[in-house]
């Protein structure tokens, strides 16, 4: 099967839960500066996720550029990395709304969490179909932050009921280190081209 239909379709999914995060956004009651203050620990979650979306079109684009077919595993490996990216815009609806209280802010690690293990699936599977010769397997190679991600989502989400701002660093954290531009499936796909 040709990868074309799964692109388009996620990319059209990721642009629908971007939509769905702002238009949580409502008017301030009012035309000044203190009016929009409320709206504050909406507008931080909403950044965090905005971030985190990115993080995963971006990584999901530069993963199928080293696909050429897909199969029926790869196609609900994707659907399910879908499910939990589309649960992102109710965790920061309701962590903005309850301004990172500890059990949304618990939520909202366990929702990063299974969309990393959801990543981490669906990659399995391009590397079973495409082998240990595969241009994907050369440009993860260790996977030092693929492995570290789920370990730190972890931890925040146990400090979640005690220290919610502890947990929120570390989300920050993760996706910090993701936004730091990760050149290897960009520089091994040239190599092999």
């Amino acid at each position: 099967m040709n990868k074309t239909r799964l692109e388009a379709f996620s990319d059209g999914v990721l642009a629908i839960i971007i939509t769905i995060m702002v238009l949580e956004f409502k008017l301030p009651e009012g035309n000044t500066y203190e009016a929009l203050t409320p709206l504050l620990p909406k507008f931080l979650s909403y950044i965090l996720s905005f971030i985190y979306i990115g993080i995963y079109w971006n990584n999901h684009h530069h993963m199928m550029h080293t696909v050429k077919q897909v199969n029926g595993a790869i196609l609900w490996a994707n659907l399910h990395l879908l499910f939990w990216l589309s649960l992102i815009p109710f965790a920061t609806a309701w962590n903005g709304e309850n301004h990172f209280a500890s059990f949304p802010m618990m939520l909202y690690g366990v929702i990063l969490l299974m969309n990393g293990v959801a990543y981490f699936i669906l990659q399995g599977f391009i590397l079973k179909q495409q082998g240990e010769n595969s241009i994907l397997k050369k440009a993860i190679g260790s996977d030092i932050k693929g492995k570290s991600s789920p370990v730190l989502y972890t931890i925040a989400v146990l400090f979640a009921n005690f220290y919610p701002i502890v947990s929120g660093g570390i989300y920050i954290f993760v996706a910090l280190m993701w936004l730091v531009p990760d050149k290897r499936i960009e520089r091994i796909f040239n190599e092999n081209n």
